[in-house]
């Protein structure tokens, strides 16, 4: 199987993630929940509109196939589906609501910490093979992660919980590959709107919306929502979740320089030597690979 179909797709998707925090401090005026609000209902809606109406014959076929299942794997495609919303939804609100009203650290350090979760999970849940050079590229970034965390340990907590959300997600994924992307996809949000919306019933919507709020929540639902989410879970189709976790990586990394370049914030020489040693382990973690890749290419050759 070609794997840099997969290697691209989950690569530029956490590249697009990695400027989200451009878009969303320019909407530092809006509360949290205002931005998770408008962002899961107006995702959900394009993509209930482009299955129903531009997709009727997708989805057709992926209700024939779902329907051809025994009941315990519709219960189970079901149940992982809810749960993904359930984590989605949860995932959304704390990261905005860190972002906005705690620090864009507290965010880094969160998709930081994740990957190395999503690689544990996966080999406690999901039994995924890790090579000895890769545990050891997951002690290096921990290692990393920790010295970032030192004298912050509320951002820690934070941090904690946005990536066990997010690492359970991409844990799920795996497990869910009956069906098509897409219609899982929208699935998924669709669920998040139906948890959120006792929540979107009771919450008061005091702060005005201007012109410039709706053009960003359009621009976070299509770029920094369909786009990389419909790419991270079309890339976990052909990865293991540890490798689609490491490159969660990305995201923080570009959000550091654009700490430095951008916000202007001042940043140590510890912060430098942690994003460093997190670096070079995502180099680490990803040599076995390579090696696998070149290693098959060499075979087919001589074939």
């Amino acid at each position: 199987m070609n794997a840099t179909k997969y290697y691209i797709a989950v690569i530029t998707a956490f590249t697009i993630w990695g400027f989200f925090s451009v878009v969303l401090k320019s909407l530092d005026d809006f509360t949290a929940f205002d931005i998770l609000s408008y962002r899961s209902i107006l995702s959900a809606s394009i993509m209930l509109v482009i299955t129903l109406f531009f997709s009727p014959k997708m989805l057709k076929r992926n209700k024939e196939l779902f329907l051809s299942f025994s009941k315990s794997i519709r219960y189970r495609i079901l149940g992982i589906n809810m749960l993904s919303g359930l984590f989605l939804a949860l995932n959304w609100y704390i990261f905005i609501y860190v972002m906005n009203n705690v620090s864009v650290s507290a965010t880094s350090l969160a998709y930081l910490i994740c990957p190395i979760l999503t690689m544990v999970l996966a080999y406690i849940i999901l039994k995924e093979k890790l090579f000895k050079l890769q545990w050891f590229s997951v002690v290096l970034s921990l290692i990393g992660c920790l010295l970032l965390s030192l004298g912050n340990i509320m951002d820690l907590i934070y941090s904690m919980i946005i990536a066990f959300s997010y690492a359970i997600y991409l844990v799920l994924q795996r497990k869910n590959q009956e069906m098509d992307r897409f219609i899982v996809l929208t699935a998924q949000l669709f669920f998040a709107v139906i948890l959120l919306f006792p929540f979107f019933m009771t919450y008061e919507f005091n702060t005005v919306k201007t012109p410039f709020f709706y053009g960003m929540i359009v621009l976070i639902a299509v770029v920094f929502t369909i786009i990389p989410m419909y790419l991270n879970i079309y890339a976990l189709k052909g990865l293991p979740s540890s490798v689609v976790g490491v490159f969660i990586y990305l995201n923080p990394i570009i959000n550091f320089f654009l700490a430095v370049f951008y916000f202007n914030e001042k940043v140590s020489l510890l912060e430098a030597l942690s994003y460093i040693l997190i670096f070079i382990s995502i180099i680490i973690f990803n040599i076995p690979a390579l090696k696998h890749r070149i290693h098959r290419r060499r075979a087919a050759h001589i074939q």
